[in-house]
């Protein structure tokens, strides 16, 4: 385990003396910290700091890791830089608690993953129908037996360190009429029958994310089942597993996680930067690593932002969903303009390939001043379409969300497809929305998405800035991404004075 490095920014370090784990590193603050570029995972403030410490200060910490003594008398400036980090007062034996119990979970390096349908056996015992949906799901229907028997388990192990936690989520719709419960077997690592403990979880606890604390002194790994009983179908789309941060964050120290009733997540990091326009929103790309993305890029904004991602489907299910999923989406994007106190002219949504659907689907719901789009996909449709001769095997997850968001494989559902995106598009006036794009001329997945753009956006004033670069959908990303960061600059230059 990486260790812990704690800043005190006090004049008497020893109030902070305590019994700390060994990985936590006590720091105390000198001049080689105003020139440091190293982050720290945990700041306590115990005084006023100067402007130039608050600089320094702000580039080697992160939002939801600054604490503060109740007591201490600190002025405006430093409690305008404690607001910036979204800081937190606490008295002197609650902080030595949290440092010496929690200081662990302020790992800076976030780890996630899930396991696919592809990953799963079907227990022999099981004499249903099984039906594979592509990398989507595995499905399956019958008799489970009137007690809890396994079902399906998942072929390889997770691993776990010793010390580690991890936090487990199964992704699972099925009939009222069947019952699950969720086990977990953990394995002596270097053994195949030391099992060590075994967890079984209810549907009920399952509502929440599961944590595993390995408190034991040996590494291990966990096997996964799930059993069932009962009679009728059960849909199993997919195991996650990921670092735990035992209540302090998903993935990164402040992530939010929301869920609807049907399982599906959504995945939210704000940080309140300068807390002066824009907020930037800025979607995930396909990734099968789980977690954000951009935020070191996004943080050199220097504005307010807001980091979204999703982990559905094999890579990320391109921020469309059920009603209630994309009714949150939007919520969550309002929470912060309203905590900011902004307004939708001053909001950016962005996004590279997959968060180029979020950006331009739920800009129709909020008009922003300006999307900045880099290898833009609209029409899925095409996408999956494309995957028969333009792409062979090359991105086959659009076939899952074809035939999940539209029912089939045919033209009809490649057409109704492609419709979810446009129609939202034409029926929004954009008229106060400049919308910045890079794109590929030879794109594999969406040739058409900005000539279409420019034909379908039919608002008086819209503003369109396009450039394109020669090759397929993933051949110029360093291209496309130093435009897209240099339009980023230019807008909050020209149009924020910043």
């Amino acid at each position: 385990m990486d260790n812990i490095k704690v800043l005190f920014l006090t004049d008497d370090i020893t109030k902070f003396q305590a019994d700390y784990p060994d990985e936590i590193k006590v720091l105390t603050w000198n001049e080689k910290f105003l020139k440091a570029k190293d982050y720290i995972d945990i700041l306590v403030i115990d005084r006023s700091i100067t402007d130039e410490e608050a600089d320094a200060l702000f580039n080697i910490t992160r939002a939801y890791t600054v604490f503060y003594l109740e007591e201490a008398r600190l002025d405006n400036n430093t409690r305008r830089f404690i607001s910036r980090r979204m800081g937190k007062a606490m008295n002197l034996e609650a902080l030595k608690i949290l440092i010496s119990l929690k200081g662990k979970d302020y790992y800076q390096q976030p780890y996630g993953e899930k396991a696919n349908p592809k990953d799963i056996g079907i227990a022999q015992g099981f004499d249903g129908t099984i039906k594979w949906n592509g990398q989507y799901s595995v499905e399956l229907e019958g008799d489970y037996g009137p007690n809890f028997n396994q079902i399906v388990f998942w072929k390889y192990n997770i691993p776990v360190a010793k010390g580690q936690s991890l936090d487990l989520w199964l992704e699972y719709t099925k009939d009222d009429s069947v019952e699950v419960v969720l086990e977990i077997r953990k394995i002596t690592s270097g053994s195949i029958s030391d099992i060590s403990n075994i967890w079984t979880y209810t549907e009920i606890e399952m509502q929440d994310e599961i944590c595993i604390e390995n408190n034991d002194d040996v590494d291990g790994t966990l096997f996964v089942s799930l059993n069932a009983r009962g009679s009728g179908r059960l849909n199993v789309i997919a195991l996650h597993d990921r670092h735990s941060r035992r209540g302090v964050g998903t993935f990164l120290v402040g992530g939010e996680r929301y869920v609807t009733s049907e399982r599906e997540e959504i995945f939210a990091y704000f940080d309140p930067g300068d807390m002066k326009p824009p907020l930037a929103v800025y979607f995930s790309g396909y990734k099968t690593q789980e977690g954000f993305e951009g935020y070191y890029m996004m943080r050199k904004m220097g504005c307010p932002f807001l980091l979204i991602a999703e982990q559905r489907f094999e890579g990320g299910g391109f921020y469309l969903g059920t009603p209630e999923y994309e009714k949150l989406m939007v919520d969550i994007i309002g929470k912060y303009l309203d905590a900011l106190g902004f307004y939708p002219e001053q909001l950016i949504l962005s996004g590279i390939s997959m968060g180029t659907i979020g950006s331009l689907y739920y800009g129709c719901d909020f008009r922003p001043h300006a999307l900045i789009l880099g290898k833009p996909l609209a029409s899925l449709g095409d996408i999956a379409a494309n995957e028969r001769l333009k792409r062979p095997a090359g991105f086959p997850t659009s076939l899952d969300l074809l035939h999940h968001y539209a029912g089939g494989m045919d033209t009809d559902s490649i057409d109704k497809l492609n419709d979810r995106v446009w129609s939202k598009i034409r029926a929004t006036d954009f008229g106060h929305t400049k919308f910045i794009v890079s794109y590929m001329f030879e794109d594999d997945y969406d040739k058409t998405a900005y000539d279409k753009l420019l034909s379908e956006l039919n608002s008086a004033g819209v503003q369109v800035y396009g450039k394109g670069l020669h090759g397929r959908h993933n051949d110029n990303t360093a291209g496309i991404g130093a435009w897209f960061k240099g339009q980023y600059d230019r807008i909050l230059k020209d149009d924020f004075d910043r």
